[in-house]
């Protein structure tokens, strides 16, 4: 593929606005995030039109979308983008304190509250003049093709099967409890495997649809079926449904005790024999070997290591 010629250099600027505008199908969100005006992106546009032949992006109905040829160009050029940062960020230039570098982590919205405010805290400590971009997961969102892009830098999640063909590492382990309303009966007597199955439980949408999840992988492997009357999309959304219920929330402990602590909750041992919940960091070969990544996969590391020895408050 060829699209440079001797009139129209194709620039590492250009690039860099060649593939955020395809992302973003937008000139107004492009030029805030790259800190330009809006008049200045649609030149870069129009440049780029004119160097590659295509019109890149088109109106439609719904807005801006991508042409055919620009889809099939944005992998070579994200590709492009990360040799050149490799040529220019050398293997011994990298310095936390003082990168600009923007590190992008993909992650479900049920990860402990603590967990994530911990890596917030390192992240500014430690690399004050850096970005830090966390990205909602969902059931429709390819991670595997986000990282093979370099999208995303490191993506979290709980997978029972981890996929193989990236490089991960185990986080922490989280014990699986269940969230009540405190004034539930289940907080003051507990609950028994019985009392679990005739409860009405509220439950989050699937966060992937390629694998179930550990709580419904053991519940349909022991046949238990539950009573799932309450359904959110956003896992965060739970606990505030539970005051005043009689419903029920299956989670994790460092997750619950969040709640459990903000709002009028209790934790009650889960009577099902859930193993723990295990949190990974997965990472493309791509950057394997970037300093920049290591430091950010030994921050992400450190701080589930943290989690997991700090002192937990019985449920």
């Amino acid at each position: 593929m060829t699209i440079r010629r001797s009139d129209d250099p194709l620039d590492t600027y250009l690039l860099r606005v060649f593939v955020l505008l395809i992302g973003e199908r937008s000139v107004s969100r492009t030029a805030l995030k790259l800190n330009q005006s809006q008049p200045a992106i649609s030149a870069a546009l129009k440049r780029l039109r004119e160097i590659l032949g295509d019109p890149l992006l088109v109106r439609e109905k719904g807005g801006m979308v991508p042409t055919e040829r620009a889809l099939a160009l944005v992998s070579h050029a994200k590709g492009a983008l990360a040799e050149i940062d490799r040529m220019v960020d050398g293997p011994e230039s990298f310095e936390p304190v003082s990168t600009r570098h923007e590190f992008r982590i993909g992650s479900p919205d049920y990860l402990a509250p603590v967990f994530v405010a911990g890596v917030a805290e390192r992240f500014r400590r430690e690399a004050p003049n850096a970005r830090l971009t966390l990205h909602s997961l969902g059931p429709n969102f390819d991670f595997e093709r986000s990282l093979a892009e370099g999208d995303l830098d490191v993506v979290i999640g709980n997978w029972p099967e981890p996929p193989h063909r990236m490089h991960l590492s185990m986080l922490l382990e989280d014990e699986i409890v269940c969230l009540v309303a405190a004034t539930h009966p289940f907080a003051r007597k507990g609950m028994s495997a019985d009392d679990y199955a005739r409860a009405v439980h509220v439950v989050p949408m699937p966060y992937s649809i390629s694998q179930r999840g550990v709580i419904d992988s053991v519940l349909a492997s022991m046949r238990i079926h539950r009573e799932e009357r309450v359904v959110v999309q956003s896992f965060t959304a739970a606990p505030y449904l539970l005051q005043g219920t009689d419903l029920v929330f299956t989670t994790t402990r460092h997750f619950a005790r969040f709640y459990a602590d903000l709002l009028a909750l209790a934790i009650v041992p889960s009577p099902i024999a859930f193993p723990p919940m295990r949190f990974y960091q997965l990472w493309h070969e791509r950057n394997h070997q970037s300093p920049g990544h290591r430091w950010l996969r030994r921050l992400l590391s450190d701080c589930g290591r943290r989690i997991v020895t700090a002192p937990t408050q019985a449920g």
